[in-house]
């Protein structure tokens, strides 16, 4: 079993208050995030967004894998998620995830792309890990 983490720290409240996300590889080490840059469009990151950068790469990854399996190498992928926050009974809730893909795949035709997108919505770890929508456009390029 691999195991990794991510920590947070939170002080002040929620609307005035500050916090500092960081990674167990450092790649965000006490990064700010806080109300603004959830709620309107203040600096800093927010929790959808870092969830949004984990789903984007982990399809990204899991897309490789499934392309390799069928004989495959891509040039290029290029992922995105957009995670919708939506305030729903009284609270809010993660609702959705659109995974947006383009790729570049010497040989593969419209159809299989469409196929491997569409197994790798449905097995990337992360969507898996999501208890909302996933939805997805794909394009070969």
């Amino acid at each position: 079993m691999i195991k990794k983490h991510g920590t947070a720290n939170w002080q002040g409240t929620l609307k005035d208050g500050i916090g500092k996300v960081s990674t167990q590889t450092d790649a965000l080490n006490d990064h700010p995030y806080g109300f603004k840059a959830r709620f309107e469009d203040g600096p800093g990151t927010n929790p959808e967004e870092l969830v949004g950068a984990a789903h984007a790469a982990c399809f990204a990854m899991a897309m490789s894998l499934n392309l390799g399996e069928k004989g495959y190498t891509a040039d290029n992928i290029d992922a995105k998620s957009t995670v919708s926050l939506e305030e729903v009974d009284g609270g809010f809730a993660v609702t959705k995830a659109h995974i947006e893909v383009t790729a570049t795949i010497p040989g593969i035709s419209d159809a299989d792309f469409l196929a491997v997108a569409q197994a790798t919505e449905k097995g990337c770890p992360i969507s898996k890990l999501l208890n909302a929508e996933i939805t997805m456009d794909a394009k070969l390029v």
